[in-house]
């Protein structure tokens, strides 16, 4: 498996589990982002936030943060 951060532009993955802090997690799947949902990679480029679409929606996300969510395909 591979985390949010290595999918490159315009790459889709699954959401295959989420972990961290339990405040990280709360907000993560408060916005959608939980296991089993399709995300696809808008942008992904270094030292910068990640922009992904998920849910019907773009969303920015922490680049750091990011390395706690494991994606599958």
């Amino acid at each position: 498996m591979k985390t949010l951060t290595d999918l490159a532009k315009d790459a889709k993955g699954v959401v295959a589990s989420v972990s961290g802090d339990s405040r990280f997690v709360s907000r993560i799947t408060s916005i959608g982002i939980t296991p089993g949902c399709e995300v696809v990679m808008v942008k992904n480029e270094k030292h910068r936030p990640l922009l992904v679409y998920a849910r019907d929606t773009m969303i920015a996300l922490n680049r750091n943060e990011c390395r706690n969510i494991l994606i599958e395909g």
